[in-house]
């Protein structure tokens, strides 16, 4: 029976409408009084073999004088609570001083006199009694991560280590009557549950129920712990516990920047919330900044937000500042508790997770030896780096979960299961889900449970063995922090019938809501998937059963989850993975909509239900729901048939012909082949025509090259749209690779070439759908093409020009970095004594920088290519009797286009001359201006910081969108870009065409890929140059350049730069960042056609489709961010019109885009997030691979709008 409650809990309770003071820092009031070695080692550690010095544990034993005078400086400065010298007294830290044999007395000693001191004052005003929190730090050593980085899995201590070490710590503070558990500067939650299990053990020896105050710090502004978890990742780790009392943030930084965080702790704790942070940050000499006036009024923050209850110090902190501290909070009102009970996620990983309603949560299972011979084999060969490859895959494919199951009779399961989970704690992209620990050994389970720092689920417990184990198992997960899946299981054996799979549920969900205190939110029940169409007719039912059950379950067992072993429904289809495949579709299918809302499954699965044919589908559909007795045996039937016609061979498949086509010339029917994309016919066409000519090279250079000089010739007179152009040169592959085992092995194979064409994409960039188009247009027009890819280095391609003994070359760059380097090429070129006429194309390319900065440092001509069109006309013309005539013009064309540059720069320069003369100029300013920074205030839009109050999002640091659906920003997407780069005109017939074939491959991909975000939110405040986040990285200033506009300030039109829209230094604002891009799934589908290169046309496509994805889901985040995750616009209510015109409050400038032109920005932003998360790459120019992705600002100031810099 529990004992009544602390007379803490008691006097809070009735004094909780005010702040509560906690004292400061211990450590640094022992280092203002200088002691030595000698101090700290007194009579009992003299002579000692460690120095002692800095091990301030001990002076409660060896110096106990300066102890007590600071306790009673604290009490005196007005301290509520004041804190025991505890923090490393425990054996684990006391190892490194040789010292673990003193940790009883040592403990002994510093709760005796805190507690004395404590008691002094009441006697003295017992009006205002005071309290002693036990100080439990974190130790020096981590659970969750390795220190050595050659072996992640390997833990300096483990987790019953380290919980016995904190029993003995805590076992004395108990017995000599503290009040309070205060585990501070946590940094790796899985010692917090060490020290929260030790409490639990210690309550059950003593009987004293002991509140426990929680104080994590965060590494950086990013608001994650040294360990990696986000605050709601935390909260979700550790919210199972009973005797939480608070939760707070200590050390980190100091109060200002501590405030945000605070701020978010408060909105989402269901728990009073305290903070003691330190006194600013140490300068060069190790002083802390913040003077007792500055750290109150920055603490004041904290109350003026309704963020605290309880306020003290940390590092640097002293007793005036805690007087300060007090005198400040004095008569303020504190935090309320939400009502709401706060906003805790369910389950959590690095971080936070709580599934949106009607989400399904795809638990991956390929991490199971049970169900993956592959997975076997890793483990049994100690493969573990490519056995935790299938996790990450798993992630990347898209699992909202990882099953982990280690069962199998030749491996030691509970040392295989620590190992791996050791490991997969050491991938951030692996740890950021949640994890399901899955074993139907228990002992294997609880070990499983010591190595998970976040939320996991527990896989699984039943009735099997009575309610006294099932209860004892239920306690010992909640103990842990887990949820856990409950199998339709109990003494009699497993259910199979659907009353049978209720009655269970229903009696398991009793027993765990009434007697085990379980929350049934972390109840998860698995009326058992079982194999159906085996034959024997009491299987018949078996999927209708689960589905019905699981509509029960939904129906009357309030917030209970429904799960399922998929692939158990199928096993009777082994070998037929199609089918299989197609079965578990129709099964999840029917099952969601009875509720049941996850399912452990193979995350990359390719079928989906909507593609099922209809005849399978109903044969499906019958066995799955029982619609008829014969249902088994017509599926089979069906089954057999699949895995013949997986065998026949395509050329059963006869043609139809809709027309005579013998009417129609041979030649003629080639040429329309190719015209049209269309290969219908091409094989018997070009089998005919084998008969007719002397040789298969003739085929080629007569009516397959006429055909494509026809295309060509459309092209170029904009008949022909690029999509048409794709498809023909991909039909004329397939003409070539027909006719390839009839060519002789000579150059006739080729036909006769044009010429040798070199493409590539410059160093740095990542582009290539620009190159591609190139690549296609000049091999429709019989040019031997070699794609050197992207990122190609100048010594390469001058390399392959020389081996390769080419005609031309052409050089491709979207970004801006691109310019650079392509005038670095052409110099290697040059250098190489190289003459072939350059074609230089891109986004970033102009006429002028190809006249101006790159014609000038290569010694043969180079030609500016507008578009793709250009390539193969300028090539054809240097190859005929035209070349002097072209060449000449291009020159001539160059040099007048230098002329008039520098004319036109003498004037800017004579006008500049004749200006008023300038005063106080400095070179350099970041503003890329030659004047002083104050010259700009003049030029600044005009914002009145002073009334403005900054929204806050509802977090800070950031969060990951790992799977975003294609079919929930599919909406956002502005056609008119794709146009655009097809170079077709809305409303044509064949803008209507290319979308069509668009929009036919995003039914395709919608539910085999995602796209996958990141929203970060940051305390920020405006220069005149630049934005700064104040200790965004790693403690330390992130600053972001803004480019200023160039042109000259008029009257109501401002030069504006983006850090104009952020409050300056002393407001309070935010700025938030954000990163979208394609699934790695996506990738790797993109990457396989280019690889194949057999389909250049679907390739494009997709490329386009995905860059079109990215802005989409660009657009849709921001409309979330606005509504919900900054949420300064909760009722915004826009049309896709509207959206399309940024009719709404704040921007989002994307890194490369106007306002923001230098794609080197990237490097300080990707900071704030995490990219390799996002499976996002960034070239040395700052260019992101893959090539659909955008990482950009949130601004949210109502003036903020968008607006172009010069690129300069």
């Amino acid at each position: 029976m529990e004992q009544k409650r602390s007379t803490f809990i008691d006097t809070f309770n009735q004094h909780n409408d005010r702040i509560w003071i906690l004292d400061g820092a211990i450590g640094s009031m022992i280092q203002t009084c200088h002691l030595e070695e000698e101090d700290f080692c007194g009579n009992i550690f003299k002579d000692w073999p460690v120095k002692q010095k800095g091990n301030n544990d001990l002076i409660a034993l060896t110096r106990p004088d300066v102890l007590r005078q600071i306790h009673r400086s604290y009490l005196e400065a007005g301290a509520d609570i004041i804190t025991t010298n505890t923090f490393s007294a425990q054996s684990v830290s006391q190892s490194d001083y040789k010292a673990e044999a003193y940790v009883k007395q040592m403990n002994e000693a510093s709760a005796r006199l805190a507690r004395e001191e404590a008691d002094r004052m009441n006697r003295l005003t017992p009006d205002k009694p005071r309290f002693v929190a036990a100080s439990i730090g974190p130790t020096n050593r981590t659970l969750s991560m390795s220190p050595d980085v050659e072996n992640p899995a390997y833990r300096a201590l483990t987790f019953d280590q380290l919980r016995d070490a904190y029993v003995e710590q805590m076992m004395v503070l108990s017995n000599n009557g503290i009040d309070i558990w205060l585990m501070e500067t946590i940094f790796d939650t899985l010692n917090t549950k060490a020290a929260l299990a030790a409490a639990r053990i210690v309550k059950e020896k003593t009987g004293r129920h002991i509140p426990i105050m929680l104080s994590l710090t965060i590494a950086d502004a990013s608001g994650r712990t040294l360990s990696g978890q986000t605050l709601d990742a935390f909260l979700a780790s550790v919210c199972h516990d009973e005797d939480i009392f608070s939760i707070g943030l200590n050390c980190s930084f100091g109060a200002e920047d501590m405030r945000p965080y605070v701020r978010y702790l408060a909105e989402k704790s269901p728990f009073y919330v305290s903070s003691h942070p330190n006194a600013g940050l140490p300068d060069e000499e190790g002083n802390y900044t913040e003077t007792p006036q500055m750290m109150a009024a920055a603490i004041k923050g904290f109350i003026d937000d309704g963020s605290v209850n309880i306020v003290g110090g940390c590092c640097g902190s002293t007793p005036a500042h805690i007087k300060a501290i007090a005198e400040m909070a004095q008569g303020l009102p504190p935090h309320q508790r939400p009502s709401n009970g706060g906003k805790i996620d369910w389950l959590a990983g690095l971080e936070g997770f709580t599934p949106m309603p009607g989400t399904f949560m795809n638990v991956g299972e390929r991490c199971n030896v049970a169900g993956s011979r592959k997975f076997l084999r890793l483990i049994k060969e100690k493969q573990y780096d490519e056995a935790l490859g299938i996790a990450r895959k798993q992630v990347r494919d898209g699992a909202t979960l990882l099953d982990v199951n280690m069962d199998d009779g030749l491996l030691d399961a509970k040392a295989e299961m620590t190992h791996f989970l050791n490991l997969m704690a050491s991938d951030p992209e692996v740890a950021r889900i949640p994890w399901m620990i899955d074993s139907s050994r228990f002992e294997v389970i609880e070990a499983a449970l010591k190595c998970v720092q976040g939320k996991c689920v527990v896989n699984s417990i039943s009735l099997k063995e009575g309610e006294a184990k099932f209860l004892d198992h239920a306690r010992t997960i909640r103990n842990y922090g887990a949820a856990m899946v409950v199998m339709a299981f109990d003494e009699e054996g497993q259910a199979t019938t659907y009353q049978r799979k209720i009655d269970i549920c229903q009696r398991a969900y009793q027993l765990l809501t009434e007697k085990a205190g379980i929350d049934p939110h972390d109840i998860i029940f698995d009326p058992n998937v079982l194999t159906v169409a085996t034959g024997m007719k009491e299987h018949n039912r078996y999927g209708l059963d689960f589905i019905e059950a699981t509509g029960w379950i939904k129906q009357h067992l309030p917030h209970a989850h429904v799960s399922g072993g998929v692939s158990n429904l199928s096993f009777a289809f082994r070998g037929n993975n199609y089918l299989r495949e197609a079965m578990h579709a129709v099964f999840l299918f029917h099952g969601m909509k009875q509720g049941m809302d996850m399912g452990i499954v193979n995350p990359a699965t390719k079928v989906m239900y909507q593609d099922i044919p209809q005849d399978l589908l109903k044969a499906i559909e019958d066995v799955v729901l029982c619609r008829s007795d014969d249902a088994s045996e017509h599926l089979t039937e069906m089954a057999q048939k699949l895995l013949e016609e997986k065998d026949k061979n395509a050329q059963n498949l006869t043609p139809k012909a809709s027309v005579d086509r013998s009417t129609i010339p041979l030649e003629q029917r080639l040429a329309d082949a190719l015209r049209m994309g269309d290969d219908e016919f091409l094989e018997p066409d070009l089998m005919e025509a084998l008969k007719h000519y002397d040789s298969p090279g003739k085929i080629i250079e007569g009516p397959l090259m006429k055909g494509m000089d026809i295309v060509g010739k459309l092209f170029g007179e904009g008949k022909m749209f690029l999509p048409q152009v794709v498809k023909s040169a991909r039909t004329m592959k397939r003409a070539v690779a027909i006719l390839q085992p009839y060519l002789e092995e000579s150059k006739q194979s080729g036909g006769k070439s044009n010429g040798r064409y070199l493409v590539a994409t410059v160093k740095g960039d990542v582009h290539d759908i620009g190159k591609n188009i190139v690549a296609v247009v000049m091999g429709g027009k019989n040019f031997d093409v070699t794609d050197l890819g992207v990122m190609v280095p100048a010594d390469k391609i001058v390399d392959t020009i020389i081996e390769g003994n080419f005609d031309f070359v052409g050089l491709s760059g979207l970004i801006t970095p691109s310019l650079d380097e392509m005038c670095h090429t052409a110099e290697a070129m040059d250098k190489a004594g190289i003459n072939i006429p350059l074609f230089i194309g891109g986004a970033t390319t102009s006429e002028l920088h190809t006249a101006l900065k790159i014609a000038p440092l290569y010694r043969g001509p180079v030609f500016y290519v507008k578009d793709a069109a250009q390539n193969p006309v300028i090539a054809s013309q240097l190859l005929s009797d035209e070349r002097e005539q072209v060449l000449a013009a291009n020159k001539a064309r160059q040099a007048e286009l230098v002329r008039l540059h520098n004319e036109q720069k003498k004037q800017q320069m004579a006008a500049t001359a004749t200006a008023p003369e300038k005063q106080n100029t400095i070179q350099g300013c970041p503003c890329g201006h030659d004047h002083q920074h104050s010259n700009h205030k003049q030029d600044r839009i005009n914002i009145d910081w002073d009334n403005y109050v900054a929204p806050q999002p509802t977090y800070v640091g950031y969060k990951s969108l790992p799977n975003i659906g294609i079919a929930q920003v599919r909406p956002y997407i502005n056609w008119t870009y794709f146009y655009n780069l097809w170079r077709v005109r809305k409303g044509t017939a064949e803008a209507e065409k290319v979308k069509n074939e668009a929009e036919q491959l995003l039914n395709e991909i919608e539910n085999r890929h995602y796209m996958q975000a990141q929203v970060g939110f940051y305390p920020a405040y405006g220069t005149d140059h630049s934005i700064v986040l104040p200790g965004a990285v790693k403690g330390t200033d992130l600053e972001i350049p803004t480019p200023r506009q160039k042109h000259k300030a008029q009257e109501g039109n401002p030069q504006l730069a983006l850090c104009d829209f952020i409050a300056p230094r002393g407001h309070n604002d935010f700025m938030g960042v954000f990163a979208v891009t394609v699934s790695p799934s996506f990738c790797e589908q993109l990457e396989q056609l280019k690889q194949q290169d057999t389909d250049s046309y679907r390739t494009l496509l997709m490329q386009s489709v995905g860059d079109r994805l990215a802005e989409a889901t660009s657009e849709w985040l921001h409309q979330e961010v606005r509504r919900h995750l900054w949420g300064y616009a909760p009722n915004e209510k826009l049309s896709m019109t509207d959206l399309a015109r940024a009719a709404f409050r704040g921007i989002r400038p994307a890194v490369g885009y106007p306002s923001l032109p230098d794609l080197r920005l990237i490097f300080p932003i990707s900071k704030l997030l995490n990219f390799d998360t996002l499976n996002i790459r960034l070239t040395e120019n700052g260019a992101m691979y893959p090539l659909s992705s955008i990482c950009g600002l949130y601004i949210s100031h109502p003036q903020a709008q968008y607006f172009v810099v010069e690129k300069g």
